[in-house]
């Protein structure tokens, strides 16, 4: 996204505890954990299994407001479940089937807690199908911005960090849990309706179209989108891969947006080169014109961008080469827990400094310089708190930090570690522990001393 101590035992403690689940009977099966564990997002997520894939078939009247749909996830259980629990917050559900019989199902809030007929041994492969409606809403936050499902006048845009997806579909919503995705949706002819991965064709027929979508990397929750409404699409290729852009119809054809999203390409080699090959099966953009949108997101394989970033004449290339970043660093490769969020932002925010120094801008130097100046080395980059997720300690100190790494070990070692790093977690989850063993370890230095500084002293280290 990009938005205007001593961690590493305590993380990974916690970090274990992730999936763990309460209660029993004398069965031995015991309902799944309430929540994912995780104190920046209370309540989201589930523990005692796990989603290995969503096939969503959703159906949108901007008319009314109103999204019905049918949500069919294939899970493997982690634990003996007696019972187990999905996000969805809103909306009703008409019925759940678990491997095809009908099982119980009630709301608590915006849990959706499920009983099927029997228990779930451990390592049961097992479907649940959810048939679901009604007129989905964003779930408020004051701290973070309201993230979710927002109607507009012409569709709808379903978008937001640290969680949205629980708005529109049952989802175990937390990153630790990343599954392959299969989108059908349904929308008034004439409307567009994009989402993430390879597009899958489109099919009319009595006045809607269906447009179809598939995700086959592993995708964490947050970052599925669905964007309906009046956009000029544009469709076709680069390096051998589908390249789907799009920008809302109400934005100028020859504005900065479209010339920032028409260079998404040009931008994902620049970053190939540095990183390693783009991870996804397809390429894309969407810029939005609704003012609620205040920030770009790094929705997989195809980033949605709020209209603020493209004010005035010049195009704004580097919030493109930010959200084309995050393709690697927090997209590919994840966070297992939110408070090591900045292995998503400092890089990207890095990579955006990489971008402009290329493009003719402010040389890496420059930026480093000033941002230096203006760091807050009271507020730590790693577990900032939930209120500082998204603050300048994330993206700006974290930032900082990696180009300290880079100055520390050299260009050739530096950009052998990030490589090295993004191909052997690739599809998976990290901690900030995890990166500083496997850059130690390929550096064949001592740099926990050195990132620890950067990451969480409270007092400025030599500029680099």
């Amino acid at each position: 996204m990009r938005r205007g101590r001593v961690w590493a035992a305590g993380l990974v403690a916690a970090a274990l505890a992730l999936g763990g689940c309460t209660g029993g009977d004398e069965s031995g099966f015991r309902p799944g954990a309430a929540d994912a564990g995780d104190p920046y997002v209370p309540g989201a997520g589930n523990g005692g299994y796990d989603v290995g894939h969503y096939a969503l078939d959703v159906r949108y009247d901007p008319a009314g407001d109103r999204l019905t749909g049918t949500a069919t996830l294939t899970v493997t259980a982690t634990r003996a479940l007696s019972r187990f629990q999905l996000d969805l917050a809103g909306l009703d559900v008409e019925r759940v089937r678990v491997d095809g019989e009908a099982a119980k199902h009630r709301h608590d809030g915006a849990e959706l807690i499920v009983t099927p007929a029997g228990g779930l041994p451990s390592g049961r492969r097992f479907t649940v199908e959810v048939t679901y409606g009604g007129v989905p809403q964003p779930l408020p936050n004051a701290e973070l911005g309201d993230g979710g499902f927002h109607a507009t006048p012409d569709g709808a845009i379903a978008l937001g960090q640290p969680e949205s997806a629980s708005t529109w579909y049952p989802v175990n919503d937390h990153p630790s849990d990343k599954a392959t995705y299969d989108l059908a949706v349904t929308v008034p002819d004439g409307l567009a309706a994009l989402s993430n991965g390879v597009p899958e064709g489109r099919t009319s027929d009595g006045g809607w179209t269906t447009w179809r979508w598939s995700e086959r990397a592993p995708m964490a929750s947050y970052l599925s989108t669905l964007v309906i409404g009046d956009y000029r699409v544009s469709s076709g290729t680069h390096a051998g891969k589908p390249i789907v852009t799009a920008v809302a119809a109400a934005l100028p054809a020859d504005g900065p947006a479209a010339a920032s999203v028409a260079r998404t390409g040009e931008v994902a080699d620049f970053l190939a080169e540095r990183f390693g090959p783009y991870p996804f099966e397809a390429y894309g953009g969407v810029v939005v014109a609704d003012e609620r949108i205040r920030y770009a997101l790094e929705t997989q394989s195809r980033p949605v961008y709020g209209p603020a970033f493209f004010r005035g004449e010049r195009p704004n290339t580097e919030v493109v080469a930010h959200e084309l970043a995050h393709q690697w660093f927090g997209d590919s490769v994840s966070v297992a827990r939110w408070s090591d969020i900045w292995l998503n932002e400092g890089f990207a925010t890095y990579a955006e400094w990489l971008w402009a120094e290329h493009d003719g801008g402010r040389t890496v130097a420059q930026t480093v310089a000033e941002r230096y100046a203006a760091t807050d080395w009271s507020k730590p980059t790693v577990d900032p708190g939930r209120a500082g997720m998204f603050s300048d300690a994330v993206y700006q100190r974290g930032a900082l930090a990696v180009h300290a790494l880079r100055r520390a070990v050299g260009d050739e070692t530096f950009y052998r570690v990030l490589r090295g790093w993004l191909a052997q977690h690739r599809d998976g989850n990290v901690t900030t522990a995890d990166f500083v063993g496997y850059a130690e370890r390929t550096s064949g230095r001592p740099l926990r001393a050195l990132l620890d500084a950067w990451l969480v002293g409270g007092t400025p280290p030599g500029l680099p």
